[in-house]
């Protein structure tokens, strides 16, 4: 696909829009770390805008994406023209991951970041991209210092755009994805310090299917071992709690394994799993 043209005007951030554009055409080729998340979708959407093939969407297979994650990612990159190409490994496999310690996040980007610069340097590609954005940077993100560690770059964050501004963006360039709700890969259901396994992440991938079957929209099961600790949206706690579904949904998640089923009445948040947690310092 050759790089298109389009009508700015309508769009909004316009000014970060073309820092983000600008960076693409400087880039020439780029391989981008693509997961079908509404941040690698935007990324991929504009860099093909911008360069064409020249932008080849990557995305990793394994055992932590869902299928129909995969599947959708799928769809979103055929309907947008995405130069895709997919890698397959095991993440369990990478050392230290399936221990699960609080920065398993930085093996596990590092193992994709090496990955995606070595096939990058088989395509004659110079950079690799990621998706992290500028609300990122507030966050426990273990993985940003694998970024930083593999000179991989940043393109929302250095366009400086937010969350919110990506899903206008991306609303606004027609991605089906934009309000799509965050959903990173099912090893972040689990506690830290629980051991990850093929296992665990079978319960947790079923029972969230489950609940999304009847229509819940932000769903996570936590694994705390024997409990599963149910997430939902506000909006959506009324419902879950109705007799009938609630007994459904505990038995559900029985026959997955779990013993005892709880509801978190605080609802979903992201990186709940995070809380308590403090980040180290930056050297001075």
């Amino acid at each position: 696909m050759a790089p298109a043209s389009l009508d700015r005007s309508s769009l909004p951030h316009g000014e970060k829009f073309d820092r983000l554009t600008d960076r693409f055409r400087q880039l020439g080729k780029v391989v981008v770390a693509y997961s079908g998340g509404i941040d690698s979708s935007l990324l991929a959407k504009v860099g093909t805008l911008a360069i064409g093939d020249g932008c080849i969407a990557v995305i990793a297979r394994s055992e932590t994406l869902a299928d129909e994650e995969y599947d959708a990612a799928e769809v979103v990159a055929r309907d947008h023209e995405f130069n895709l190409k997919t890698i397959e490994y095991s993440e369990l496999e990478i050392d230290h991951y399936a221990e699960n310690p609080t920065n398993r996040c930085y093996f596990c980007k590092h193992e994709l970041y090496s990955r995606l610069t070595d096939l990058a340097r088989e395509l004659g590609v110079a950079a690799v991209a990621e998706g992290s954005n500028a609300d990122d940077v507030n966050d426990w993100r273990p993985g940003l210092k694998a970024v930083a560690e593999l000179q991989v770059v940043s393109p929302l964050r250095e366009a400086d755009l937010h969350k919110q501004e990506i899903r206008e963006l991306a609303q606004a360039l027609g991605l089906p994805n934009w309000d799509k709700p965050s959903n990173p890969c099912l090893s972040s259901r689990v506690a830290y310090g629980l051991a990850i396994d093929r296992e665990k992440l079978r319960q947790i991938a079923e029972g969230e299917r489950f609940l999304r079957e009847r229509g819940f929209r932000q769903v996570r099961v936590r694994h705390h071992d024997q409990i599963a600790r149910i997430e939902v949206g506000p909006d959506e706690m009324d419902r879950l709690l109705e007799p009938s579904l609630r007994r459904a949904v505990s038995a559900r998640l029985r026959e997955l394994g779990f013993r005892f089923v709880t509801v978190d009445l605080m609802g979903y948040r992201t990186g709940s799993l995070n809380k308590g947690i403090t980040p180290p310092k930056p050297n001075p």
